[in-house]
């Protein structure tokens, strides 16, 4: 079988290709096997990254003595807790296009066989596919798996990031003092790994299971258990197999019954409102239909079984040991109709089995951590999009984490033109009961970049203000986000959106088990405001964000690059 390889390495004209491979300590018979690109994103200070060092000597020698020749790369990767609450968020979500163009370009110019993608956090998961898709070579993703959780120094409860972010609005308004926020940021992140809730990073890691691109484990396995060894092994070793098999690849598996598959099983777990982003950029770069009025009709159809951290007290690892994400997949078939639409177990994976057949093979031991649909904690999906004359393109909440008595909420708005200006004014008091926050202005294109908003609605949480405010913000939330907080308002403010109209003291309605959002203003009054606005200006001049902000897309398909 020729190998896309060949192109580098076979014929006599091919000798200054190989000249140079053999500098790099190639041999002759090399150029026999499968080229193995292995595109690790090893950063020594972003703690689900700081070990993926040693994860990609481990996958090397496992592409060695599965007969392929291993090619190791990196990408970036920016940790978002770290970049949080300051101008850094700004290149979150705009890495993850960086992240793309790096894995196309680095594939396309050395002419891999196959990938092993090693991302864990974040931007970088759903970055790395977004290229492979673009090079369509057999590909595998493997993890670094997630962080364990921490323990809280006084009750002994399981803590993570979100804790700490917590702990800082608690400090602020004189619940626990100084030394207790102290010993909870010392506690709360114990090693390596993603941060061990159902966030962003482990939500995306949990999907490519049911999107068929990793093996089972892949989303859930921590980083310390030594049962990772293995995985990363195996994943090394079906990678070169599926490169001498010449497939399946990224495109076979990343079909519209896929992205239904992943999508039931974010709505089964409430999964990161990120994950609603990063599908809709991964559909749009396979050239799948797929929309947010299809997640809609998932969520209904799809009952929330699997309540993780931030919106529960369980954590991933309290979810491997229950039965992983097929044990997940497991319960939602059976609770579901033979004719369901959105589960498909013909689906292909790279373990060369169906979907069906793993789901099959999955064992359930804790039937709180994966509850059976009579104990279910509602009948619909953990996450949903709403529409009205506030989101005519959508908004997103995480259904599943929002207290029963938000699921309807009336408010006065209270406005703020960035993340920074809303932080300051909810911890200097300004934000009161019966309030929704408004954040603008920080969309894809007016923020630029989209930032995340743990820090504001951590701080309402923090300071005890959960059940009596709600946010609206036309950014996107951290997975560690929860409350009665709206994300991916579309139209953002830079494009006119109404939420950039918006003044202190107009009255917001949010109904979510109508899927509505709403303003109430009378149409005259909306024509009025917009005739008034002033256009909007870029806020950013120069490098990267500048390039970004008049490219980038509309969070309603997913904040993708503009072709």
């Amino acid at each position: 079988m020729k190998m896309t390889s060949d192109q580098i390495k076979s014929g006599n004209e091919r000798a200054p290709h190989r000249s140079l491979l053999f500098a790099c300590g190639l041999k002759r018979g090399d150029m026999k096997k499968p080229f193995i690109g292995i595109c690790n994103s090893y950063e020594s200070f972003v703690p689900g990254h700081c070990h993926l060092n040693k994860v990609g000597e481990i996958v090397k020698q496992a592409v060695i003595e599965a007969g392929g020749v291993p090619m190791e790369f990196n990408t970036i990767a920016v940790c978002d807790g770290i970049a949080m609450a300051h101008a850094g968020m700004k290149y979150s979500l705009p890495s993850r296009e960086l992240i793309a163009d790096s894995v196309e370009s680095v594939a396309r110019a050395h002419c891999f066989d196959a990938l092993i993608c090693i991302p864990n956090c974040d931007k970088i998961v759903p970055g790395m596919l977004l290229g492979a898709l673009r090079v369509n070579v057999p590909t595998v993703f493997c993890s670094g798996g997630p962080m364990a959780p921490g323990k809280h120094p006084k009750t002994g409860q399981d803590t993570d990031l979100n804790s700490v972010f917590e702990a800082v609005g608690a400090q602020n308004v004189g619940k626990i003092s100084q030394k207790e926020l102290e010993s909870v940021e010392e506690t709360s992140c114990p090693g390596c790994g993603s941060c061990s809730g159902m966030f962003t990073a482990n939500s995306m890691n949990c999907l490519y299971e049911a999107l068929g691109l990793a093996l089972p484990g892949n989303g859930t396995i921590l980083a310390v258990d030594p049962k990772r060894v293995d995985f990363w092994k195996r994943s090394a070793k079906r990678a070169v197999a599926l490169a001498k098999a010449g497939g399946p690849r990224p495109r076979d598996l990343v079909t519209r019954d896929a992205l239904d598959n992943a999508l039931t099983l974010d709505m089964a777990m409430g999964g990161s409102t990120n994950t609603v982003l990063h599908t809709l950029a991964i559909a749009r770069e396979a050239d799948v239909d797929f929309t947010l009025k299809r997640m809609n009709e998932i969520s209904a159809a799809t009952p929330y079984l699997c309540k993780l951290a931030p919106s529960g007290h369980y954590h991933v690892s309290d979810l491997d040991r229950a039965g992983g994400i097929m044990g997940v997949l497991k319960r939602v078939q059976a609770c579901l109709p033979k004719n369901a639409p959105f589960l498909h177990l013909d689906a292909p994976t790279v373990s060369g089995k169906t979907l069906g057949a793993q789901i099959r093979a999955a064992k359930i031991s804790d039937a709180d951590v994966i509850r059976p649909l009579a104990n279910a904690y509602s009948r619909d999906g953990g996450l949903c999009v709403l529409w009205g004359n506030l989101a005519t393109r959508g908004a997103v909440v995480k259904k599943g984490g929002v207290a029963p008595s938000m699921m309807t909420f009336t408010g006065k708005a209270i406005c703020f033109n960035s993340q920074e200006e809303a932080c300051a004014g909810i911890l200097g008091g300004k934000v009161k009961p019966g309030h929704v926050v408004v954040i603008r202005y920080e969309g894809p294109k007016g923020g630029p970049g989209m930032q995340e908003m743990l820090a504001p609605t951590s701080y309402i949480i923090g300071a005890g203000l959960g059940e009596s405010v709600a946010l609206i913000t036309d950014g996107r939330f951290s997975g560690a986000t929860h409350g009665a907080c709206v994300g991916h308002v579309s139209p953002e403010a830079a494009e006119g959106g109404l939420i950039g109209l918006l003044k202190n003291g107009d009255e917001i309605t949010i109904d979510i088990p109508k899927r509505a959002i709403s303003a109430k203003l009378t149409a005259k009054e909306i024509a009025a405001r917009a005739k008034k606005a002033k256009k909007w200006t870029p806020r950013i001049k120069g490098g990267w964000l500048e390039r970004y902000a008049q490219f980038v897309g509309n969070a309603s398909t997913g904040a993708s690059l503009k072709a």
